[in-house]
């Protein structure tokens, strides 16, 4: 799908639910193939609004995985996991939104097309009555505590309030996402969606060529001669300043301080700002663009080889704090204990894990950490409609960067504890076999093939004879995966 459309229908769906309309808003954004982060946040915050809780959690875990610093998303997944009754799961997402505020009272998505602000006294508040829920009273009073020193305005009167609610051991109400807060698209872009003709068609007025009939904008002239192509003054390279930078989206300016860029372009990173923003350079040009937009441009595995500058990745885990020191540049526990209790190695793994799964398509599926390799297969295959026999399962490690293939039990407990911030991705892809023999077709149903020939299994049946379809044959290269264990003689079809 076109940005062109993708911008269409995003509109058409902010219009539908400005009226209320919102089903017809919610069927038109399912429309969208391939949505944004913002988008599955839309999707998401619809189902809410209608009681769908699961299809709300499924949009959400979407938009966090498009944009894992979205602190709004993690705030509206965590109201969902609330009212679903899931209280300690939403104490963590509570946690991660304060987290991704880095200390600052707010943050203002006005710039990126939601009208709303979120402040750390909301984020605080939902959090200490997570811990309510949970019967932890004292851990409660201490994070209203400090929601305290994060008030602004009078309008956040709901953390004394909440406060005199702990101290008589009584329930208070949950802070809600307003109703009719969506992510939208600009104005401007919206308005250039339709074509406009500015010039109307043009006539000839006088030409020196008798009888000319051109309705361009000039009329016909006489071909003027090729310029001699000149020797061009061989240019001086100076050294770029920053790391570079890869653009991860599109990014249109709104100001002169802005600076335009798109999806893949490659960016020198000058300074980081306070405020989620980012001055890099670009064709000599230097402007702003937010920092969640850029991701550190690695260098390859041959390089960092090859460099004597670097020294090589730790090898042993970090000595554990002693007991008794108390680190002042880390917050109050009330906020930050539930996330170092995920982090650490020795307990016990979360309820739950996002297992990003690279096939196809790619596609995100929250599954209990520990599962082995026959239920995360077939939690694959039930995903993909596909049969087990066909599949090959491999993923990344933090030593290395190229695909480890996941072959046994053992290797999916390893897999295991590759999970960072309760977030795994592994790779699928389809299993092959080369052929060993020549074979001939004897029906119409059968498919020829010579030796050294790598074709992708789609069934198999029995008697280490394949059967169905063969979707790709290559004849670049011979890997060997498998073989028939029979002679071809006495095999009926190969294929």
């Amino acid at each position: 799908m076109s940005l062109t459309d993708t911008i269409r229908l995003w509109d058409e769906a902010i219009t539908a639910a400005d009226q209320r309309e919102w089903m017809t808003a919610l069927d038109t954004f399912a429309a969208i193939q391939e949505p944004s982060s913002k988008i599955c946040f839309n999707i998401g915050s619809l189902h809410l609004l209608l009681g769908h809780l699961g299809e709300a959690e499924k949009a959400f875990d979407k938009s966090i995985c498009r944009d894992e610093h979205l602190a709004v998303a993690f705030f509206q997944r965590g109201n969902t996991l609330y009212k679903n009754e899931k209280y300690e799961e939403a104490l963590r997402d509570f946690t991660e939104a304060f987290n991704l505020l880095r200390g600052n009272q707010l943050i203002d998505y006005n710039q990126l097309g939601l009208r709303y602000k979120l402040s750390a006294c909301q984020v605080l508040h939902n959090l200490a009555l997570s811990h309510v829920m949970i019967q932890e009273w004292d851990k409660a009073e201490q994070i209203v505590k400090k929601a305290l020193t994060f008030k602004m305005e009078a309008k956040h009167n709901f953390v004394d309030q909440a406060l005199e609610a702990i101290w008589n051991r009584e329930l208070f109400q949950p802070l809600q996402f307003p109703v009719g807060k969506f992510f939208r698209p600009k104005k401007k872009i919206v308005a250039q969606l339709e074509k406009q003709d500015f010039l109307g068609e043009a006539m000839v007025v006088a030409s020196i060529i008798d009888k000319d009939a051109f309705s361009g904008f000039a009329p016909l002239q006489p071909p003027a001669p090729e310029p001699v192509p000149q020797q061009k003054a061989p240019e001086k390279l100076k050294t770029l300043e920053g790391k570079p930078h890869r653009v991860l989206f599109n990014f249109i300016p709104n100001n002169e301080m802005e600076l335009e860029l798109k999806s893949g372009n490659i960016v020198f990173l000058l300074q980081w700002g306070h405020d989620n923003w980012a001055t890099v350079m670009f064709n000599n040009k230097t402007g702003l663009v937010p920092s969640n937009y850029l991701e550190l441009l690695e260098p390859t595995k041959e390089e960092r080889l090859s460099s004597p500058d670097i020294p090589a990745p730790p090898r042993t885990t970090a000595p554990e704090k002693p007991l008794g020191v108390k680190d002042e540049n880390v917050p109050s526990p009330g906020v930050m204990e539930p996330s170092k209790k995920i982090q650490r190695k020795n307990c016990t793994l979360p309820k739950s894990c996002i297992v990003k799964i690279h096939f196809k398509y790619s596609v995100a599926v929250r599954v209990k950490p520990g599962l082995l390799l026959s239920e995360m297969m077939g939690v694959i295959c039930r995903k993909f409609n596909v049969s087990e026999k066909r599949l090959e399962l491999s993923y990344k490690s933090q030593a290395e960067s190229e695909l480890v293939p996941i072959t046994s039990e053992n290797k999916m407990k390893e897999v295991w504890s590759e999970v960072s911030n309760q977030r795994l991705v592994i790779w699928c892809k389809f299993l092959e076999v080369v052929a060993l023999y020549d074979y001939i077709v004897s029906a119409p149903v059968d498919l020829s093939f010579q030796e050294g020939d790598i074709i992708q299994v789609l069934a198999q049946g029995t008697f280490y004879s394949i059967w169905g379809t063969v979707c790709d044959l290559l004849m670049s290269q011979r890997i060997h995966k498998t073989s028939l264990e029979t002679n071809p003689a006495q095999s009926q079809r190969t294929a």
